[in-house]
């Protein structure tokens, strides 16, 4: 096959995607928090991009530093004696109380802060965690080197709940030391605060907290070292029977152990909590529905009228004002972008509503079938664009905050052959729950029966994955004893 060169002419098909829809469906997959940031670094690389800048109210403030002196002060003599106390009697000065509430950083060029200006520990980037709180303890302890190193290997191996996640025999391998040493070391951090911490598992955990209480020889103690397995079944009266005490003793045993703290580590941790914020609100106002998009903080964008006039300017040419003629179409696309962001997301919004009227109105229980294709026919947009729209996005209503994507849920088909979103069955399964006798926990089997005779057909198996997928415990650990 010889090799050369040709041209000819071919006609192909295919999608080509440009730079503003690229950026019209990175926004449209952007959180409030996140298109906030976008705005925010976008108005930093485009200098066409600016802030409106609202009008506001030219208001007479005779003590703001812009208003004028309406008459002049008159000067005081100079000999004219400031008031003020009589140095006889001012108290003696409490130099100790002085000392304790200096500032190292104060200076007397400036005036002394205020009682409510922030604490300089409020703008610390990270707060304490565990961790920190550990070595704080360990640092007043004498420690050599060998022990302060065995300590960090520990300290490291802790995870979130305080647990130690590795073993003895790796705290060996790594300082080359004996059983001994690497056991009296894990103890040593046992014995700090938070009670509990360190431990290998719950069982240990829960008898550290109890030694430290002085239970050793408590009932508590035994049912956690020997029957920490059957307590979750709450069975006293077997359990009693097996060890020759009363299932009130029992009982009362259980109460102080469920007083202690299963993951010490949990109320020391250093994460922060990530807030939701509704990208859209639904207010109910005298019967009817009004839509209104969350537009707090966001910046309302606009052309800078400094830099259009540059590109005006005749004397600017070649490659300044190729720069921001090309900057100013960056802009423009930009904000075309986000406003089509934000009036999908009400088109969306006003489907929803549509659809799930009676959600918004009655409550969970009225939340009916409904699938993605359903809103992108109603609003003339494609399906994956819908998809887009109610990713990672909230919406505050008067039944709660809600997912976009909540609202969007499978069918199952009733006795009588309708059709019934999975959700509000969910929502019937978690109330028959609340509603059980605390003795006699209803069955997966049981809610089955249950929600047949309301017309609706959902298998053991069904009820089991929707009791999982909420979080609640199977009836042999809601059991409670009376």
């Amino acid at each position: 096959m010889s090799l050369e060169l040709r041209q000819q002419v071919k006609q192909t098909q295919k999608l080509v995607m440009t730079q503003q829809l690229r950026q019209a469906i990175k926004l449209l997959q952007l959180n409030r928090l996140e298109l906030t940031n976008a705005v925010q670094e976008e108005m930093a690389q485009n200098p066409m991009l600016e802030e409106t800048v609202g009008v506001q109210e030219n208001i007479s403030n005779p003590d703001s530093l812009s208003a004028e002196e309406s008459q002049k002060t008159e000067e005081l003599p100079p000999d004219l004696q400031v008031s003020g106390d009589d140095p006889k009697t001012v108290a003696e000065v409490d130099w100790e109380e002085y000392s304790n509430n200096f500032d190292s950083d104060f200076s007397f060029s400036r005036e002394a802060p205020s009682a409510d200006t922030p604490s300089q520990f409020d703008f610390i980037s990270a707060a304490p965690g565990l961790i920190s709180f550990l070595e704080w303890q360990l640092s007043h302890l004498k420690l050599d080197e060998k022990d302060q190193d065995l300590a960090q290997f520990i300290l490291g191996n802790l995870n979130g709940h305080g647990f130690f996640e590795a073993s003895v025999e790796d705290i060996c391998e790594y300082a080359a030391c004996s059983t001994d040493e690497a056991e009296g070391m894990l103890r040593l951090v046992q014995s700090l605060d938070p009670p509990g911490v360190a431990a290998r598992d719950l069982r240990e955990s829960l008898l550290l907290q109890l030694e430290r209480e002085g239970l050793e020889e408590d009932l508590a103690y035994l049912l956690v070292d020997e029957h920490l397995d059957e307590l979750q079944t709450h069975n006293f009266t077997r359990i009693a029977a097996k060890i020759e005490y009363t299932a009130r003793e029992v009982r009362n045993a259980f109460r102080v152990i469920s007083s202690l703290n299963p993951y010490p580590g949990n109320e020391y941790s250093n994460e922060q909590t990530n807030y939701v914020v509704p990208d859209v609100y639904l207010y109910n106002l005298d019967g009817e529905f009004i839509i209104q998009l969350n537009n707090d903080g966001l910046p309302q964008l606009e052309i800078s009228t400094a830099y259009q006039n540059l590109i005006k300017n005749k004397d600017k040419t070649g490659a300044d004002k190729s720069y921001l003629v090309e900057q100013k179409r960056h802009a423009q696309n930009f904000i075309n972008s986000v406003h089509y962001r934000q009036n999908s997301i009400y088109k969306v919004m006003k489907s929803l509503l549509k659809f799930q009227y009676d959600f918004f109105e009655k409550g969970p229980s009225y939340l009916k079938p409904l699938i993605l294709n359903d809103v992108a026919q109603d609003i003339g947009l494609h399906e994956s664009t819908v998809s887009r729209i109610t990713s990672n996005k909230y919406v505050h209503t008067p039944q709660g905050l809600y997912k976009l994507k909540y609202f969007f849920s499978s069918a199952v088909s009733t006795t009588d052959g309708n059709l019934v979103a999975s959700e509000a069955i969910k929502n019937r399964i978690k109330q028959l729950i609340q509603q059980e006798a605390p003795e006699k926990p209803l069955s997966d089997n049981a809610l089955s029966e249950l929600l047949k005779k309301e017309g609706l057909s959902v298998a053991r198996r069904t009820v089991a994955k929707y009791r999982d997928q909420m979080k609640i415990l199977p009836v042999k650990h809601r059991r409670k004893s009376r």
